[in-house]
């Protein structure tokens, strides 16, 4: 009993700590409860400049970033064949892209690299989701500072979701977090 006494705080973590590792679920509604999605109302929203990049597009038609405000969420990703972490997260980002393209437009954008790399890495990998080169500067709103580099945009370009670095776009949490903006 003097045991339990004298260690009932760490007892009590260790439980706490069992239960978001064995119970992801709750994990997820306890990240809902202390860092809620209304924080988003205060986000930044990227401006009609932020979105004039012209975009040529590899395995799609030319464009701008203007064409896909207003319409979906977009998924804008900052990428290059030489990056390996890009390469790491791209098997994800395809998987979502299979599974979501119908709630969310995906911009990727390879940085400093050559069209025919892009090309034999989608190729190689047979990889669909669309990707650009961009042939405008881009502000640094939006110009990454580290690669990758995700967005994950409103339909008026408030950033809902913003990753610096390599992340599993196919996690359920990804999954259910899209959906809460497409209802």
């Amino acid at each position: 009993m003097n045991f339990l006494k004298k260690n009932a705080f760490f007892i009590i973590a260790l439980i706490f700590v069992a239960i978001l590792y064995l119970f992801p679920a709750v994990k997820l509604k306890l990240k809902d409860l202390f860092f809620p999605v209304a924080a988003i109302e205060n986000a930044i929203t990227l401006s009609d400049t932020d979105y004039d990049i012209q975009l040529k597009g590899i395995n799609v038609p030319d464009t701008n970033l203007k064409a896909f405000k207003g319409d979906k969420l977009v998924l804008l990703n900052f990428w290059g064949t030489w990056c390996p972490p890009c390469r790491e997260e791209w098997p994800t980002i395809q998987k979502l892209y299979e599974s979501r393209k119908d709630k969310v437009d995906f911009v990727l954008i390879a940085m400093q690299d050559k069209e025919e790399d892009v090309v034999e890495f989608m190729k190689k990998n047979n990889y669909t989701v669309p990707v650009y080169i961009a042939q405008s500067p881009i502000t640094n709103h939006v110009l990454p500072k580290v690669f990758p580099t995700t967005f994950l945009l409103d339909k008026n370009g408030r950033i809902l979701l913003k990753e610096d670095g390599t992340k599993d776009w196919n996690s359920k949490s990804v999954h259910e977090f899209i959906d809460n903006f497409t209802k």
